[in-house]
């Protein structure tokens, strides 16, 4: 599969829009692009996105095809994570998590607290 970070910003806004959906038509894509180019344009960026290997034809309903995203979405977000990470955090978990934290709109439950902590002793016991 090629990498996710050489899309354009149209590619991109596309396989949003499948991520968030897991999978649409040409028109469900266009309905939720801002500025929506024409079908066939739409069409034409899925046709290429398939050939890069990001996006696949589940199957046809009548004349309209299904498309989604080639991986899932939780891969996706691990790579989309790692990415942002890398960039701007020079790959520091902890100064990502911190600029999350103190934000003022952050607000964490008790059960992330917990989850979050249990991560961490489980990877400290790994040696991650």
């Amino acid at each position: 599969m090629s990498d996710t970070t050489n899309l354009s910003r149209r590619e991109r806004q596309i396989m949003n829009v499948l991520h968030a959906e897991g999978s649409a038509t040409v028109a469900t894509v266009q309905a939720q692009l801002p500025d929506p180019p024409t079908d066939m344009a739409v069409r034409r960026l899925m046709h290429i996105l398939e050939e890069k290997g990001h996006v696949k034809r589940l199957r046809k309903e009548g004349r309209e095809v299904i498309y989604a995203p080639a991986q899932s979405k939780a891969h996706a977000g691990l790579n989309a994570l790692k990415l942002v990470l890398d960039t701007f955090f020079g790959g520091a978990v902890d100064e990502a998590l911190a600029a999350h934290l103190t934000r003022k709109d952050t607000a964490l439950t008790d059960e992330q607290t917990a989850r979050i902590q249990k991560l961490i002793d489980e990877a400290k016991r790994e040696g991650r």
